[in-house]
């Protein structure tokens, strides 16, 4: 089978492409710029264009079949010379679908969570051995390509990217999988250069929802106040299951999972995370994973790469990366960096203020003296007093400190070596 790739650069595209090439197909492609990591990648395998732009001799009548990508516009010479050679051209959604119909079908969507829900559901079926296809636009430790295709699994997990498929397909990807089990994340209005107003963007996942197969399962998140109105609202012949945030505790500067099996110590934090690893179990519980399986799976997940990801630790830093590209995103991440470093906050609060004060008492030391040298007694008796109460409250915020650094050293906090600017 030879298939060539218009726009083969894209994060999905060049993933597609990689896996078509390792199942055997005859694999071109073009585009008119390749960034990291997609031009390693692709050269790693033998698929980088040599050169960049479009040309129509790669439009050949050998070819089979033109995937698509979003990237390229509905001008583009090689999908005219493909229109006038006849030649069928899809999007990699639909060719995804079109490989994946004898397949059970697993769709994660939402503005939000979607790739981490879907990376959290690949890492828990890696690691307890179970086999199945997928396709997830970002990195995730463990797998060597984010597409896998194959004639013999039954699931496929894919991630719902609710942005359009192609110049020519103006569907919203995820409208054209068909799931036979679908989960839903969150809503906020995205994409607002095709989607005009929220309702309007409310539309396609209410479109997603009907596209369940009759007798599938809909998995939402039920803290989401359009998620539930809407997924309460669909008349499908499906089974509907909600989740929300699992009870957790934070603990020497380290989230804790309360579970059954006792407090499971974890590598991601943050309430919207959480939320997520509420979702992604339901998902592997429908797939056949156990309770057990999946705690003992999920405490290695550090999640999908750009997502609260640790770039470097030292002992007076950290410094996290997070593609946060739209507001609801930037608020998570912020709220969640906030809460899982809050004591460090405090203690950082309370040594400020013991500064400050400490240095106001200082100041009206030496105003105290100036008063008296010009004779003004009762200027210096209440500069004096301003002076005591001054360093009375920088006292009781350095007791305070103290209580909390001895606290700190009990519980052998690793905190007390990061500094926050």
């Amino acid at each position: 089978m030879r298939v060539h790739f218009i726009a083969i650069g894209g994060s999905a595209m060049h993933n597609l492409a990689i896996a078509l090439h390792k199942k055997g197909y005859e694999v071109s492609g073009s585009d008119d710029n390749i960034f990291e990591p997609s031009r390693s990648r692709l050269e790693k395998y033998g698929l980088l264009p040599k050169k960049y732009g479009w040309f129509k001799s790669k439009i050949k009548l050998e070819i089979d079949f033109i995937i698509l990508g979003m990237h390229a516009k509905s001008n583009n010479p090689e999908l005219l010379e493909a229109y006038e050679k006849n030649i069928k051209v899809i999007s990699y959604p639909e060719f995804i679908y079109e490989m994946s119909k004898e397949k059970t079908r697993v769709v994660i969507g939402g503005s939000h969570g979607k790739t981490t829900i879907t990376a959290m559901v690949m890492h828990v079926l890696n690691s307890c051995g179970i086999k199945a296809d997928y396709m997830l636009g970002a990195q995730l430790e463990g797998f060597d390509t984010m597409v896998h295709l194959t004639d013999d699994n039954d699931f496929i997990i894919l991630e719902g990217d609710e942005y359009l498929s192609s110049a020519i397909d103006r569907r919203p990807k995820f409208h054209l999988y068909k799931p036979n089990i679908a989960l839903i994340s969150g809503i906020s209005w995205d994409h607002i250069n095709v989607f005009p107003n929220k309702e309007n963007y409310k539309e396609q996942f209410k479109i997603f929802l009907d596209s369940i197969i009759d007798g599938g399962v809909l998995v939402y998140n039920s803290l989401d106040q359009d998620v539930r109105q809407l997924s309460e609202d669909c008349q499908k012949s499906i089974r509907k299951l909600d989740y929300s945030m699992p009870e957790y505790e934070i603990i020497k500067g380290q989230t804790f999972l309360i579970s059954d099996e006792g407090k499971l110590p974890l590598m991601i934090f943050g309430d919207h995370n959480l939320s997520n690893l509420s979702g992604a179990k339901l998902i592997c519980q429908l797939i056949g994973i156990q309770d057990e399986e999946f705690f003992a799976s999920i405490i290695s997940f550090k999640g999908a790469k750009k997502r609260l990801e640790s770039l470097l630790e030292m002992k007076d830093r950290l410094i996290i990366k997070d593609f946060a590209h739209s507001p609801s995103k930037v608020m998570a991440t912020t709220k969640a960096l906030k809460k899982q470093f809050q004591n460090l906050s405090n203690r950082i609060s309370i040594l400020r203020w013991t500064i400050m004060f400490g240095a106001f008492g200082f100041l009206f030391n030496l105003l105290t003296v100036f008063a008296l040298y010009l004779d003004e007694l009762f200027l210096a008796r209440v500069i004096f007093g301003s002076c005591c109460l001054s360093m009375i409250v920088s006292i009781i915020f350095f007791i305070r400190e103290i209580q909390i650094s001895t606290n700190a050293l009990k519980l052998h906090m690793s905190d007390m070596d990061v500094k926050i600017d």
